[in-house]
């Protein structure tokens, strides 16, 4: 097919082009993490492993986070938001995913929610 004969680009001389985003993803690796940084983010896979072991049989299907950009809610289910953290550790960066599609806020809980809710049952646990 020649590009004569494809349909015309619905976002030719779009600033808001979303395949800009496409582009970037083939960039260079982001800056080298600290070993700080490295440890905070291995501690949190730990974490986020533990959450949704203890809340996903209870039907949380992951956790919301509150953008300072756009400020509003961005819904992660637990692999994205695993897979995303794994990103970050190797890449340095976080490229761009495809947003929760309708996802209802009554099925996801903050990290703060997860980790009070994971030190409730610690302490239920040693009170045994």
């Amino acid at each position: 097919m020649t590009n004569e004969e494809l349909p015309p680009d619905p976002f030719a001389d779009d600033p808001h082009d979303p395949a800009k985003d496409l582009d970037e993803m083939h960039e260079e690796p982001g800056e080298p993490i600290s070993e700080s940084e490295r440890a905070e983010l291995l501690a949190d896979l730990a974490d986020l492993a533990f959450y949704q072991k203890l809340l996903e049989p209870r039907g949380v299907r992951g956790i919301v986070v509150d953008c300072s950009d756009c400020e509003e809610p961005h819904f992660h289910d637990w692999d994205l938001l695993r897979a995303s953290l794994e990103q970050l550790l190797g890449d340095g960066r976080m490229r761009p995913h495809e947003p929760a599609f309708a996802p209802n806020p009554m099925d996801y809980v903050s990290w703060e929610y997860c980790r009070g809710f994971a030190d409730g049952i610690r302490a239920n646990e040693t009170a045994h």
